[in-house]
């Protein structure tokens, strides 16, 4: 939008009302101009008179007429800039012959006069009729007071103004170098406390009262220190000005007063530092309180309990408070009693040791008020006690025995952990057990020991880790079998269980609220649980019943096993197969096939071939003895085969275990063949192309040696694709056809489609529509040959990959950027026209004014950056 401006110069909206003899500050400020930054202003004044009569100005010194000289010299009228486009108009001690008009003007910088250039205000004077006076005509009086007292102070206030003026009165102390406000009644009839006083504001001990004859009042109740120095009374007179704001146009004082505020000494003091208590002891501790305060008053005691010295007292527990009409707080152990004037005493009965800690007594004086009610004015609190309460420990001597020790791996073993010799044991005393289980090792090394199981105060079993599951299962049970005799048995012991146990009694002491707390902890004498073993042995050997066969017959061999220093073992057996390096079937090149495990389930393990699912057997012969069976075996089965056999001994709880492994001699397969060999290639016509073309790949097949009938002979054929310019990433499959011809292709996420079709029987062609930018990337293709043998069984032979060529996608750059450059260009040429319209009609219809301005003929040479 088109917009016009011009310079505007500003003065207060008048008209202004100022006392006689008071200072004068009048701002004047421009804006929207043109030319240098820091601009120059001219004051004039009229009485009521079409003529003005020159003041000041910023930048001729000659300005100043002569009626104006003397006071301008003198500094009572003067310039003050407060900015490069502002200043103030200063006039000291103004009288009424200065009421009038006053006008602000300020020279022309514009390359063309538009605008205002001068603004006027009107300033009248009025006399002063405002009267400020302490009470009973006396400047100040001082003020003897004890801290807690009340005082008041009173001023008086009255102005006789012609004008319609508020009064505003602040209440000041002057306690240091400077002057703070305390309570204030503003000229618009609001009280308003001072930093600091706002609480005791809100609590009524800090009040400004209006009374008769034009008075003010500071009422001040429970004096504090910060209350003691000088006082005044501050009153400011208040006029609304045009624009409806408040100005200050005068302010006057008068000292009132001099108050000081004496403190009221207090000391509290527990006759006791440290007291030392036995268990169900009282305990006695007297708090003296001194003071010298005189006339009547009380005291008000409150005792505080605390578990540290560093404590606060909000942090503290309240036992027992005295107020000051000596109302004891009720408590069934605490009394809190008065001794005599200055004297108060605690009592707790039948002390605990939770009644151990820190105990302070705190103090505090009450006055009576004019209006009867009490007041505090002044609290101490005394140096914390020390209380320590002794333990009446119970005394008593633990024995740990084992009952049954076991001979052999899964014999049980029983542990009594028993209490002997107890004394002093009472009906508030109660006795808990832990276990704990330590490593035996033959050197020197120091083993942590073991948590196994623990009760707490309520007899409740806390389970360790070592322990949680056996004795979820029924394994190990702990139990308590008389007050005196805890037990832990095993019920089948096993080797990891060797080592020494010990056991820890804890006795727990009632306290009053009936919770219990443990007092005291014997641990027992460790016992040792060992037993001789002799390590487990186990020989599997693999015997191949047939010396010689060819592909497409059973392949079969037997595995015989023996073991020592087991105890009635049953075996679990694992063929494997170690395949050349040429088959990636498996990863780390050893393939599992079948199982059969201790119970005689059989299970295959990997052996994914569905349309040999029944092609091996794996069977128990005899209790040591297995056969497993290959049935029509072919070319891929090339390989070294074991018996992985594991050894299971009967553990707790009808569980076995296993004891040990063994690994088998290798029995080789391998298939001497003349047959043909097969070579694979990649070809393509056109190895880049464009962004939604056709990309054809040939797959072709190569055979040397014996030739073959294609009747004979089927391949299944898979496409990969590596999406980087080197074969540094895994690759992703494409498509694949078997020797069925059933077609699978993976998921894709582009648009572009694909397709793998069989063209000859030695060739396969793989056609991508629609090619994207992702579709590029080095191909190759795999393919797996099936032979039929002269027995008609069919021969799986080793995969062949062959070698890789790149494709490369480009893009079409003229056709992808013809669009968005038409749009562009038609976009461009209709701002260029809709811009030029705009600026034909703000030039058109946005008129300047011409206004011929008189120069003044004193003018100062103007610098090289203004011409």
């Amino acid at each position: 939008l088109a917009f016009c401006r011009g310079r505007v110069v500003r003065v207060p909206q008048g008209p202004l009302i100022r006392v006689v003899g008071t200072e004068v500050v009048i701002p004047c400020s421009v804006s929207d101009y043109d030319g240098p930054s820091e601009q120059n202003f001219d004051w004039e004044f009229s009485r009521e008179t079409p003529d003005f009569l020159r003041i000041v100005s910023t930048w001729d010194s000659t300005f100043t007429s002569k009626e104006y000289q003397n006071r301008v010299g003198q500094g009572d009228i003067k310039l003050r800039r407060s900015s490069n486009d502002a200043v103030e108009l200063v006039i000291r001690n103004i009288q009424p012959p200065d009421q009038g008009t006053y006008k602000c003007s300020t020279p022309s910088t514009d390359a063309t006069v538009q605008g205002n250039y001068d603004a006027e205000v009107q300033v009248k004077v009025i006399p002063d009729g405002l009267v400020v006076s302490g009470t009973k005509a006396r400047s100040s009086t001082s003020l003897k007071l004890s801290e807690g007292d009340s005082f008041k102070l009173r001023c008086s206030a009255i102005t006789t103004s012609p004008e319609h003026t508020h009064l505003h009165v602040t209440w000041q102390i002057k306690s240091g170098a400077t002057w703070r406000d305390i309570l204030s009644l503003t000229h618009e009839g609001k009280f308003q406390p001072g930093p600091g006083y706002d609480e005791r504001y809100r609590n009524g001990d800090v009040r400004l009262d209006t009374g008769a004859n034009d008075t003010y009042q500071l009422s001040v109740s429970r004096a504090l220190q910060m209350d003691a120095g000088a006082y005044r009374c501050l009153v400011s007179e208040w006029v609304r000005g045009a624009d409806s704001s408040w100005q200050k146009i005068q302010e006057k004082s008068v000292e009132i007063a001099s108050v000081a505020v004496q403190q009221t000494a207090l000391d509290v003091l527990i006759s006791t530092l440290n007291v030392s208590v036995t268990e169900r002891d009282s305990l006695d501790l007297v708090c003296n309180v001194t003071t010298d305060r005189n006339g009547i008053f009380q005291a008000e005691v409150t005792w505080y309990f605390t578990s540290s010295p560093e404590d606060t007292l909000t942090e503290a527990q309240v036992l027992l408070s005295m107020d000051h009409d000596s109302i004891v707080s009720d408590s069934a152990l605490l009394s809190l009693s008065r001794v005599d004037r200055n004297s108060y005493r605690l009592l707790v009965r039948d002390v605990d040791v939770e009644d151990s800690g820190y105990y302070i007594c705190q103090a505090a004086i009450w006055v009576p008020q004019h209006n009867g009610s009490w007041q505090k004015v002044v609290e101490r609190t005394s140096a914390p006690v020390n209380v320590v309460v002794t333990a009446l420990e119970p005394d008593y001597d633990v024995f740990l025995n084992a009952s049954k020790t076991p001979k052999f791996s899964d014999d049980p073993t029983e542990l009594e952990c028993r209490i002997t010799n107890a004394q002093d044991s009472e009906a508030n005393t109660r006795f808990t057990v832990s276990w704990y289980y330590r490593l035996r090792l033959r050197s020197d090394d120091v083993v942590p020991d073991e948590l196994l199981a623990s009760m707490d105060a309520d007899w409740t079993l806390l389970l360790g880790d070592r322990t949680r599951e056996r004795t979820q299962n029924g394994e190990i049970i702990f139990s308590k079998k008389a007050v005196n005799t805890f037990s832990l048995r095993i019920q089948w012991t096993s080797e990891s269980d060797r080592g020494d146990y010990f056991c820890v009694i804890s006795a727990w002491s009632r306290h009053r609220n009936n919770s219990w707390v443990k007092s005291k902890d014997v641990v027992s004498a460790p016992v040792s649980i060992f037993w001789a073993t002799q390590d487990y042995t186990l020989t599997v050997e693999a015997v191949r019943l047939k010396p010689f066969f060819v592909a497409g017959h059973t392949f079969e061999m037997t595995c015989k096993v023996s073991s020592k220093n087991i105890k009635t073992p049953r075996y679990s057996v694992l063929i494997t197969a170690e395949k050349p390096l040429t088959d990636q079937s498996s990863p780390n090149g050893t393939t599992r096939i079948i199982s059969l495990n201790q119970d005689s389930v059989v299970r295959l393990e990997d052996w994914t071939d569905q349309t040999r699912v029944d092609g091996v057997v794996l069977e128990k012969v005899q209790e040591n003895e297995f056969r497993y069976r290959m049935y029509q075996t072919q070319i891929s089965d090339a390989g070294l085969y074991r018996c992985v056999v594991t050894a299971w001994s009967p553990g707790g709880g009808g569980m076995w275990r296993e004891a040990v492994n063994g690994l088998s001699n290798p029995i080789q397969i391998d298939f001497q063949t003349s047959g043909p060999v097969f070579n694979v290639s990649v070809h393509s016509d056109n190895q880049m192309i464009y962004q939604g073309e056709l990309a054809d790949l040939l797959c072709i097949i190569t055979m040397e040696g014996m030739a073959l009938e294609p009747d004979d002979m089927s391949f299944d054929v898979s496409w990969f694709a590596v999406r980087s310019f080197a074969l540094d990433r895994e690759p992703v499959l494409l498509a694949s056809l078997d020797r069925r011809g059933i077609m699978t292709q993976s998921r894709r996420n582009g648009s572009s489609d694909l397709s793998l079709e069989r063209i000859s029987p030695l060739e396969f062609r793989l056609r991508v529509y629609s090619c994207e930018d992702h579709d590029f990337g080095n191909h190759y293709c795999v393919v797996t040959p099936w032979v039929r043998s002269a027995t008609g069984v069919w021969q799986r032979e080793p995969d062949i990959k062959a070698k890789p060529i790149f494709l490369s996608v480009k893009m079409d750059v003229l056709n992808a950027f013809k669009y968005p450059l038409l749009i562009g260009i038609g976009l461009a040429t209709v701002i260029g026209l809709l811009s030029c319209l705009i600026g034909y009609c703000s030039s058109r219809w946005c008129c300047k004014k011409e206004v011929q301005e008189t120069r003044r003929e004193r003018r100062r040479l103007m610098s090289m950056e203004m011409d």
